[in-house]
C-alpha cells in the first residue's frame, strides 16, 4: 500500500493533457521506489534530443543515453522524456548540456552510479561526444585548471 501511495505522486504518467516545460528549470525528473534490492543497471536512449548553440543559435541534435544502477529511487520514463524536450530551445554549449542532465538526474535519484552520454550531430564536420560520470571517480577530479 505504500508503495501505491509513493506512486501517487506521478504527475505525468497517464495524464494524456500534460504540456512540454519550457526549460529544463520548469521540467521536473518524476521518481518512484527502487522495487528491488539488488544492483542491476537501467539504460535510457534516446536520439530526438535539441538544444541551442549559445553562439550561434543554431539547433545541436544528440543522441543521449543515460546509465544508471539505482539506489532507492528510479526515474519515470515519461518524466524523463519531458525533462530532456524542455531543452528545445536552451542555450548552452554540448558539454554543458551533458554535465546539467547527469546533476539534475544525480539529483533526483541519487543513484549508486550514472553515466549521462551524449553523442551530437556533426557539425562544421566533426562529431562531438560527451561523456559525463557519477560518482567522479577519475583521478584528478575536482582540480581546478
Amino acid at each position: 500500500m505504500v508503495k501505491a501511495k509513493r506512486a501517487g505522486r506521478l504527475t505525468l504518467l497517464g495524464k494524456s493533457e500534460a504540456k512540454l516545460p519550457a526549460s529544463p528549470t520548469e521540467a521536473r525528473l518524476e521518481t518512484f521506489p527502487n522495487p528491488a534490492h539488488r544492483n542491476y543497471r537501467i539504460h535510457f536512449e534516446t536520439d530526438d534530443f535539441t538544444s541551442v548553440c549559445p553562439v550561434t543559435d543554431q539547433p545541436d541534435f544528440a543522441r543521449i543515453d543515460i546509465d544508471y544502477v539505482p539506489n532507492r529511487l528510479c526515474v519515470e520514463s515519461k518524466s524523463l522524456k519531458f525533462y530532456l524536450a524542455s531543452y528545445r530551445n536552451e542555450r548552452a554549449f554540448n558539454e554543458a548540456v551533458t554535465n546539467r542532465i547527469l546533476d539534475d538526474f544525480v539529483k533526483a535519484c541519487a543513484p549508486r552510479e550514472a553515466i549521462v552520454t551524449a553523442q551530437f550531430s556533426a557539425r562544421g564536420g566533426i562529431a562531438l561526444t560527451v561523456r559525463a560520470e557519477y560518482p567522479n571517480n577519475q583521478a584528478g577530479a575536482g582540480n581546478e585548471r
